[in-house]
């Protein structure tokens, strides 16, 4: 018997557009894993330029500590490094989208998931939205709206991180570093959360 809300298929019949999100929502989810090795790759390199044991950075990673040593010996050809500077003042833009989110995921956690930039941070911890421009001004502007509706209810320190950080990504650096934009963007992120908790 036909289904009656779509005559002449039935339920068994997967249609094409029903296909199409399903290998969507699948490859947005192998995509996010692929890049969270990588990201968890290339910092296991930051921590042992900080000069951390690979059993430290094993522990921490929730690596063994012979996928640690694999992980290392394929860069040690790339000499020792400075470690990475993580002072909130930088003002690349990987280092100001990180600080963004982070704030943005402040904003929404003191908000209890009500704030307008909600569903941005949940999409971007899931690897569901990249960091585009397009990306970045949208949640910018999410969260300049939830920081003048909730100007009571949420610090004045997150309204000067967010000055600070629109003003660095309307003039941005061009600053070049050996980390990637993702480990960048994931240490600013941290740093910036643990910065606003105090």
């Amino acid at each position: 018997m036909a289904d009656e809300e779509s005559p002449g298929r039935t339920p068994e019949t997967l249609t094409e557009e029903q296909a199409g999100q399903l290998l969507a929502d699948m490859n947005e989810a192998i995509r996010a894993g692929e890049e969270m090795r990588t990201l968890r790759a290339e910092m296991v390199k930051v921590l042992a330029d900080y000069g951390w044991t690979q059993e430290r950075i094993a522990r921490l990673t929730d690596m063994s500590q012979p996928a640690v040593s694999k992980q290392l010996a394929k860069h040690r050809s790339d000499g020792p490094r400075p470690p990475m500077d993580v002072s909130l003042g930088q003002r690349d833009v990987p280092w100001l989208e990180g600080r963004l989110w982070g704030l943005a995921e402040e904003i929404s956690e003191v908000l209890n998931d009500a704030a307008h930039c909600t569903r941005d941070v949940h999409a971007l911890a899931r690897g569901r939205r990249r960091f585009t421009p397009q990306n970045v001004d949208a949640l910018r502007r999410l969260v300049e709206e939830d920081l003048r509706a909730h100007r009571a209810e949420l610090p004045a320190a997150f309204r000067s991180a967010y000055d600070e950080i629109s003003r660095g990504l309307d003039v941005p650096a061009q600053v070049t570093t050996p980390d990637s934009a993702s480990v960048r963007r994931s240490v600013a992120h941290h740093i910036q959360r643990d910065f606003l908790k105090g």
